[in-house]
């Protein structure tokens, strides 16, 4: 069975599609649902830091000036990573910064992402709201760090990844919660879940979901 890679950035802005860089990530290697291994870096991407990413993550220019430059971190995250399936917390964000900080070191990004946003959205309905902050408390999961930081945010997110494959063992009755129920759930429309959930339980098949229009 590959391991899972959960990762996180902190960045510059919201878009590399305009011009914001990446100025820290982190990934959390788990195997059968244990963490066997952390990679953390900031990177220098010889961009600035604008001050409000600074009051929110605390990562200053200086800090990022004498950080390894963002080519390298990804040639050593492409490398830790390997071909492990992706997940992360809102996974279009980090995807596009996976995908645009690849890409300008020269690599290729083919990896699937989960998103335990919107898997949450889907098994949580009554959460306050799906940041991650605000599930951790809902479920009383430990926080590991300062928020908004890029490893206590992944160590934060691959503990929520635990939770829903916990519930959905003990909840909805799927023994093995697998990558491709993770896929066929996040796809299916919320007034779907139920059923998805029931077939999956008893035949291991999402078929009849995955044509079902995603709703985020």
């Amino acid at each position: 069975m590959l391991p899972t890679a959960v990762i996180d950035f902190e960045t510059t802005g919201i878009s590399p599609a305009c011009g914001d860089r990446a100025t820290e990530v982190a990934i959390v290697l788990l195997e059968g649902g244990r963490v066997v291994d952390r990679f953390q870096s900031l990177m220098n991407a010889g961009v600035h830091v604008p001050a409000f990413i600074t009051r929110l993550t605390g990562i200053t220019n200086a800090m990022v000036a004498i950080a390894p430059t963002a080519a390298q971190v990804m040639h050593d995250a492409s490398r830790f990573v390997g071909s492990a399936p992706l997940v992360a917390h809102n996974a279009a964000f980090d995807r596009r910064f996976w995908q645009a900080e690849l890409a300008h070191a020269g690599l290729a990004a083919a990896q699937p992402f989960i998103c335990t946003l919107l898997l949450s959205r889907r098994l949580y309905p009554l959460a306050p709201n799906h940041k991650l902050g605000s599930l951790v408390n809902y479920h009383r999961l430990p926080r590991t760090g300062q928020a908004h930081r890029a490893l206590a945010d992944a160590e934060m997110a691959a503990a929520l990844l635990g939770q829903i494959k916990h519930d959905l063992r003990h909840r909805w009755g799927v023994a093995q919660p697998d990558h491709a129920l993770l896929v066929a759930l996040q796809r299916c429309a919320k007034p779907a879940v139920s059923g998805l959930l029931q077939r999956w339980a008893q035949t291991h098949s999402p078929r009849d979901c995955l044509a079902v229009p995603a709703i985020a």
